[in-house]
């Protein structure tokens, strides 16, 4: 599933809504609603590989945006309509998805190594240079 900003806003590129969303994720991933597999969140968008459980996919989308945006308690729109979703169909295609997710801020040039980016599943403390964090 991916999802972008309204108008590309950077707003998870301060690092407090980074974490919010971070945060958001897992409180609904732990209440059982899907299995997070991996996710980055990228300052004006955000991937997420993920398997519902109890709810239909639009459902855990509305969630997840609308959790977020209520969170951020912002009064302008936080999100662009809708999202892009994309279903797995075999292990070697959960595997390309995960790469590519992960490989995100290296594609953008935000680190040099999956690993070194903070807002990812891929992410690993001590790898290196932390996140892209400019407020």
């Amino acid at each position: 599933m991916t999802s972008a900003t309204y108008n590309r806003r950077r707003l998870f590129q301060v690092p407090a809504n980074a974490e919010m969303l971070i945060e958001t994720l897992q409180n609904y991933r732990k209440a059982g609603n899907f299995k997070l597999h991996a996710f980055v969140i990228m300052p004006d968008h955000i991937h997420l590989l993920l398997t519902p459980t109890e709810v239909a996919l639009e459902r855990v989308r509305g969630l997840i945006k609308g959790g977020f945006s209520h969170r951020i308690g912002s009064k302008m729109p936080v999100w662009q309509r809708g999202f892009t979703d994309h279903r797995i169909r075999d292990a070697e295609e959960f595997a390309v998805r995960r790469g590519y997710i992960h490989a995100n801020p290296v594609r953008a040039r935000l680190v040099e190594r999956a690993e070194m980016y903070a807002y990812s599943s891929a992410y690993r403390p001590g790898s290196g240079t932390e996140a892209y964090r400019s407020g």
